[in-house]
C-alpha cells in the first residue's frame, strides 16, 4: 500500500473535513468529479484546464504527443493541440462509418493521461503534490479508470491522490472491465473512514441551490427542498441553468454539453424536444471517440424518452446506437434485449437489416467464448444480407450486402477457417469497384482491405498480407492500429528492425497501449538489446500489471542476468493474477531449485506440467531436480519426455548425463553424437570418448 488515501463519508463536507487533518504533500488540484458537471472525464478535463497552459509551455511536446487523451477529456483545449482527429472515419459520411475504437482505448488513455502528469510533474519539480479527486462514487467511469491508473502506478514522482466517496461501495460499471476502482482503492489507498459532523445553523436551504449545483449536492436539506418545488417551477429552474450553461458552451466549454446540459434538459420542460436533442448530441460524440461507457448511458435516458410512434427517427437513432454500444462494452445479454424489444415493434426492413447484423456480431464476437455461436450468427448475418439484397438504392444496396459479407467472412474465420473467408473479403472488394465510384465509401474499402490482411497473415501468406497492410497504411496514415499489424507481419518475416519502426510509429499516433511496447521488447530482445528488452517489458507491465508474457518474458531475462530476487518477485506477481501459467510455474521451479529446495521446485514443476504436458523446460529442469536428488529413474523418465518435445543440445546432454550414470552408454553416445554434430563441445566430446570406451569401441 502506498501513501495514497481513500475518504469515504456521506456527505462531501466531512471529506472535506478530514482531509484537512491530513499531513499532505502541497496541492496540485482538487478536483470533483460528479458526472452530472461535464460527463466522462469531469475530474480529468478539469485538471488538463487548469495545467495545461503551463504544462505547454514547459514542454510543448506534450501537446502533439499526447493529443488524443487532452481532446477527448477537455474539448475545450482543441486550439492548443493538433486535431486528435485525421484518421479515415473522420471523414466518412453520415451512415457510413464502420469502425469504432475498442472498449480498452479509455483505458489506454488514462495510462496517456498519466504520462502526461508524470511528464508535468518532473518538470515542475519541488517534491511530492497531492491531487484530491471527490465524489468518485458518482462520476463517470473514465475519471474512476484514470484515478485506478494513477493510485496503481510507481512513476509519478511521489503524487499522492485522495480520493473521497460516499460510504456504500464503488460499484465497477457494467460490462467488461480492464481495471476496478473499488479493488484499487484497498490495495493501494489507506482507508480512513470519517465521522459526520453535527449540522451547522444557517439559512434554510432552497430548491433552487440544487439546480445550481447542477445536481449534485449531498446535502438531504438542499435535495428535501429542490424535491419539495411545484414540478412547473424545477422545470422553469432547469430551463434557467440550461440556457446559462448553454451560453457558457457556446464560448468554447464544450464539456458542459455532454454532463450538466443534457441533464438540465431532459429536466426542464421540453424533456422530449430539448431534452433528447441534448441527450442524442451528447451520446454521439462520446460513441464517435470510444467514450462507450457515458454512450451507453446517455443512450439509455434517451431511450426512456424517447416516443416511438412519433419520433420514429430518433427512436431507432437512440436504439440502434445504445445496442451496438452495449456490445462494444461487453453487455451482450442487454444488447440483445434491445434487438429483441426492437424486432417485436418495427416492420422496416433497414432497421431489421441492421438488427439482424447486430445479432449476428453478438454470437460472433459479443459473446464470451462458451456462448458463441456460428451457426447462429452465420444465420442472422444471411438475414441482414437478404435484406441488404433488397433495398431500392443500387449503391447503398451494394454498400449494405458488402458489409453483411465482411460479417460473413468473420463468421466464417472463426467458424471454419480463413479460405472461405478471403473469397467473401475479394468478392465484396470487387463488387465495390464495379458498383461505386473510387471516392465513395472508402473508409469501409479500407476495412475491406485490412481484413483481407488479417486473413492473409493467418493462411501464412506473409508478403501479401504486407502489402494490403502497406496500402491501407498509405490510405490511412494515422490509424495507429494498421502500423501495428505491419510491425507484426515484419516480425514474422524476420525484418525485427522496421518492425521496431513500425511499432513506435503506431505509439506516435495513439495513447500508450500495452502489446505495442510487448511486441516491441520482443523484437529488440531478438536483436540482442537486453537492456531495451527489459524496459519495454518493464513498461507493459507498469500499463497493464496484469500483463502475463511481460511477466514472463521479464522474470526469465532477470534470471538469465543473475537477478534472482526481482526474477522471483515477477513470478510471484505473475501468479498472483494467472496462478496457472505453466511458464511462471517453470521458472518459479527453477527459483527453487537454485536456493536448494527440491520438493518444493518439484512441486511447481509438477504443477506447470499439469497446465501444459508439452512443456519441454518444464519436464528437462524436473528430470535435472531428480538428477540432482539421485532419483535417477525419475530423471530418465522426464528428460526422456523433454527430448521428445524438444531437440534443444543442452536437454539432450543432459539425457546423455543419466544415460552414462546409468549405464546406457550406446544410449548416452547417440545423443553425444548428435550434439556434436551441431558444433564441438568439449565436454561432450569427453564424455563420447568415455562411453565409448565402456563399449569397448575405440
Amino acid at each position: 500500500m502506498g501513501d495514497h488515501y481513500w475518504i469515504r463519508a456521506a456527505r462531501r463536507r466531512d471529506r472535506d473535513l478530514e482531509r484537512s487533518r491530513l499531513a499532505l504533500p502541497p496541492a496540485l488540484a482538487v478536483l470533483d468529479a460528479h458526472r452530472r458537471l461535464r460527463g466522462p472525464y469531469t475530474a480529468a478535463g478539469t485538471l488538463l484546464r487548469q495545467i495545461a497552459p503551463d504544462a505547454l509551455e514547459r514542454l510543448p511536446e506534450l501537446g502533439p504527443g499526447h493529443n488524443i487523451e487532452i481532446l477527448a477529456a477537455a474539448p475545450e483545449l482543441a486550439g492548443a493541440v493538433p486535431s486528435a482527429w485525421t484518421s479515415l472515419e473522420w471523414t466518412a459520411a453520415k451512415g457510413e462509418r464502420t469502425r469504432f475504437y475498442s472498449r480498452l482505448h479509455t483505458l489506454n488513455i488514462a495510462n496517456g493521461l498519466a504520462e502526461l502528469l508524470r511528464d508535468y510533474l518532473a518538470a515542475l519539480g519541488g517534491g511530492p503534490r497531492t491531487l484530491v479527486v471527490e465524489n468518485l462514487h458518482e462520476a463517470d467511469p473514465t475519471d474512476q479508470e484514470m484515478v485506478a491508473v494513477l493510485l496503481r502506478r510507481g512513476d509519478l514522482g511521489g503524487l499522492v491522490v485522495v480520493a473521497g466517496t460516499g460510504l456504500d461501495p464503488v460499484p465497477d460499471p457494467p460490462g467488461e472491465i480492464a481495471i476496478s476502482l473499488a479493488r484499487i482503492l484497498d490495495a493501494h489507498a489507506r482507508r480512513v473512514d470519517a465521522p459526520a459532523a453535527p449540522e451547522a445553523d444557517g439559512p434554510e436551504p432552497r430548491g433552487w441551490e440544487y439546480v445550481d449545483g447542477d445536481g449534485t449536492s449531498d446535502d438531504p436539506g438542499v435535495i428535501a427542498a429542490y424535491h419539495r418545488l411545484a414540478p412547473e417551477e424545477r422545470a422553469r429552474l432547469h430551463d434557467l441553468r440550461a440556457r446559462a450553461l448553454t451560453e457558457r458552451a457556446s464560448r468554447g466549454e464544450k464539456s458542459l454539453t455532454l454532463g450538466a446540459i443534457p441533464y438540465h434538459a431532459e429536466h426542464g420542460s421540453d424533456p422530449a424536444g430539448a431534452g433528447l436533442r441534448a441527450l442524442r448530441a451528447a451520446m454521439d460524440h462520446c460513441r464517435g471517440i470510444g467514450l462507450y461507457q457515458a454512450a451507453a448511458e446517455l443512450g439509455l435516458r434517451g431511450r426512456a424518452l424517447v416516443d416511438r410512434s412519433s419520433q420514429e427517427e430518433l427512436w431507432w437513432h437512440f436504439t440502434n446506437a445504445t445496442s451496438t454500444t452495449l456490445a462494444s462494452l461487453g453487455c451482450a445479454d442487454e444488447a440483445e434485449a434491445v434487438y429483441e424489444e426492437a424486432r417485436a415493434v418495427s416492420a422496416d426492413p433497414v432497421v431489421h437489416m441492421e438488427l439482424a447484423y447486430g445479432t449476428a456480431m453478438l454470437y460472433a464476437r459479443h459473446y464470451p467464448e462458451p456462448r458463441r455461436d456460428y451457426q447462429r450468427a452465420r444465420a442472422w448475418m444471411n438475414t441482414s444480407i437478404a435484406f441488404a439484397s433488397l433495398l431500392p438504392d443500387p449503391k447503398q444496396r451494394a454498400f449494405h450486402s458488402v458489409f453483411g459479407g465482411n460479417g460473413l467472412a468473420l463468421v466464417e474465420v472463426r467458424q471454419n477457417g480463413p479460405r472461405q473467408a478471403l473469397r467473401l473479403l475479394e468478392d465484396g472488394m470487387a463488387r465495390l469497384d464495379r458498383e461505386l465510384e473510387p471516392g465513395e465509401h472508402v473508409l469501409h474499402r479500407a476495412v475491406l482491405r485490412y481484413n483481407r490482411a488479417q486473413v492473409l497473415g493467418m493462411m501464412g501468406r506473409l508478403e501479401e498480407s504486407l502489402e494490403d497492410y502497406t496500402a491501407v497504411v498509405r490510405l490511412d496514415p494515422d490509424f495507429p492500429e494498421h502500423h501495428f499489424n505491419v510491425g507484426n507481419i515484419l516480425r514474422r518475416l524476420g525484418r525485427e528492425e522496421e518492425a521496431i519502426a513500425a511499432y513506435r510509429r503506431a505509439l506516435s499516433l495513439s495513447p500508450p497501449f500495452p502489446e505495442a511496447y510487448y511486441n516491441l521488447g520482443d523484437a529488440r530482445l531478438e536483436l540482442g538489446d537486453v537492456e531495451g528488452a527489459l524496459a519495454d517489458f518493464g513498461y507493459t507491465i507498469e500499463l497493464d500489471p496484469a500483463h502475463v508474457d511481460a511477466r514472463v518474458n521479464r522474470a526469465g531475462l532477470l534470471w538469465e542476468l543473475g537477478d534472482a530476487g526481482a526474477a522471483w518477485d515477477d513470478v510471484t506477481e505473475g501468479l498472483a493474477s494467472a496462478p496457472g501459467n505453466a511458464h511462471l510455474l517453470c521458472l518459479k521451479g527453477r527459483l527453487l531449485a537454485e536456493r536448494g529446495e527440491p520438493d518444493a521446485a518439484r512441486e511447481a514443476l509438477t504443477e506447470a506440467l499439469g497446465h501444459d504436458d508439452r512443456l519441454a523446460p518444464a519436464w528437462a529442469l524436473r528430470g535435472q531436480v531428480a538428477y540432482e536428488t539421485g532419483d535417477l529413474p525419475a530423471a530418465v523418465h522426464d528428460l526422456e519426455r523433454a527430448v521428445e518435445l524438444s531437440d534443444a543440445p543442452e536437454i539432450r546432454f543432459n539425457r546423455a548425463v543419466v544415460y552414462q550414470e546409468t549405464g546406457r552408454h550406446a544410449e548416452a553416445a547417440a545423443d553425444l553424437e548428435k550434439i556434436l554434430a551441431t558444433g564441438e563441445d568439449p565436454e561432450a566430446r569427453t564424455r563420447l570418448i568415455a562411453c565409448r570406451t565402456a563399449l569397448g569401441v575405440t
